[in-house]
């Protein structure tokens, strides 16, 4: 019996033929052929399948597909935009601090940065801090306290700290000088977010940090060039020191508070920093300003300077943990580098600042690396040996897997379209 061979003949001569369907098969893998295969062992007869023709479905699906790559790239653009401006928001309230800060020491010579900050304590205390105190159950101001009273103690000396020292340099060294050595706080928080947030940057990422400083820098030598060096510059290496010292507290304070408002909340962070604030701010009062208080010549306009200065640090303060839920702390202080160049903007019409075009490179400078930093995000390390968590669980410790045992999850996705494998028909 000589061997079986292959036939294939249209589907409109099969009634020709007189064969029964049982002796047919589709071709495997053409949805939209219209040939059959014939076995039979007299015929030794083959007609090429043509390639098959893109269907209606198939074209819709097709649309649907570029219309959702679009749709998701306009998605990326938007969040872009969107994370760069919540940073220029909160630019834009540290220039109002500077502002009503400048003319307060400069105009009515009222020199009280520990008060000034107390009233931004008393203001988070009596918003922040009594809605913990009516909620019931875990968030409760007072089982807050009884699980992590001594962290948030702590925390809130760092914060009251932090502007005090960078405020005090003023005092023994130049302008110059705070606006370079306070990026100082950049490489605090990307190095205590890699150790204990678990943060992976990319390349693109250490591009924009380093471009962003470079901005920075062609600010300071612009202050250079027009003879803007304000401050005293006696005993600098004391200023210097710290300008350090204020980095790397607010360093230490952005990275704890983005640790708390990603796992615990903002209204639990702003509610225990004006507590503990409050409380320790006003003891610094009473020991160290209590006597530059009294000379406070008071009248409506330096009244009218507190209240501007404490609605700005408020709202810096109340704003701060949304931006940096968003983005994160390192992308808030990259975004904070344009705060002194808000300021000295707004100089140059109420104070006579003398201009230079090397502010605005600076300034543009500043925006590019911001766009180079948000424009790929980061990730967190899935490491098991993970730093300890702020909060005291009350639940059983679970014993993690060791380094070696991690087996990684992969998600495959497919976006073409899936052709299913038409069975065959056997007739005995």
């Amino acid at each position: 019996m000589p061997p079986e061979c292959l036939k294939v003949i249209p589907l409109k001569a099969r009634f020709k033929f007189g064969l029964c369907w049982g002796n047919f098969s589709l071709l495997h893998g053409h949805k939209t052929s219209n040939l059959l295969v014939l076995h039979h062992p007299r015929m030794h007869i083959s007609q090429p399948s043509p390639s098959p023709l893109p269907t209606k479905h198939f074209l819709i699906n097709r649309k649907a597909e570029i219309f959702r790559s679009d749709f998701c790239l306009f998605l990326s653009f938007r969040e872009l935009l969107l994370s760069v401006a919540l940073g220029q928001v909160l630019s834009l309230l540290i220039c109002g601090i500077g502002l009503t800060s400048k003319y307060l020491s400069e105009d009515f010579h009222a020199n009280t940065p520990v008060f000034q900050s107390f009233l931004n304590y008393i203001l988070l205390f009596l918003v922040y801090t009594t809605t913990l105190a009516v909620r019931q159950g875990e968030e409760n101001l007072l089982a807050i306290l009884k699980r992590r009273w001594w962290k948030y103690m702590i925390l809130g000396i760092i914060d009251i700290e932090a502007n005090y020292l960078v405020v005090k340099a003023y005092q023994y060294t130049t302008l110059t000088s705070v606006q370079l050595l306070d990026c100082f706080v950049i490489p605090v928080v990307i190095l205590l977010s890699w150790f204990f947030l678990l943060v992976r940057y990319k390349a693109v990422h250490f591009i924009g940090i380093v471009v962003c400083i470079l901005g920075m820098g062609c600010m300071a030598g612009a202050d250079v060039l027009v003879g803007r060096q304000q401050g005293a510059g006696e005993n600098k290496l004391i200023g210097d020191l710290l300008v350090l010292g204020g980095a790397t507290l607010y360093g230490i304070s952005n990275v704890c508070e983005e640790y708390i408002v990603r796992n615990l909340s903002r209204v639990e962070f702003l509610g225990m920093i004006g507590l503990f604030g409050s409380f320790f701010s006003g003891i610094q009062l009473a020991i160290m300003e209590h006597k530059e208080l009294l000379k406070v010549p008071w009248d409506w306009q330096i009244g009218l300077l507190y209240v501007g200065f404490s609605a700005c640090m408020f709202g810096l303060y109340s704003f701060m943990p949304v931006v940096i839920k968003k983005t994160s702390a390192t992308a808030v202080n990259l975004s904070l580098l344009t705060a002194d160049l808000y300021s000295l903007f707004c100089g140059l019409f109420l104070f006579h600042y003398k201009f230079s075009g090397l502010y605005l490179l600076s300034f543009f400078t500043i925006l590019v690396g911001l766009v180079l930093y948000s424009s790929t995000s980061t990730y967190v390390a899935q490491d098991p040996r993970v730093y300890k968590q702020f909060r005291n669980p009350s639940g059983p410790v679970v014993d993690l897997p060791a380094p070696g045992q991690l087996e990684p999850s992969v998600t495959y996705t497919s976006l073409g379209q899936e052709t299913e494998e038409e069975p065959h028909v056997r007739v005995a």
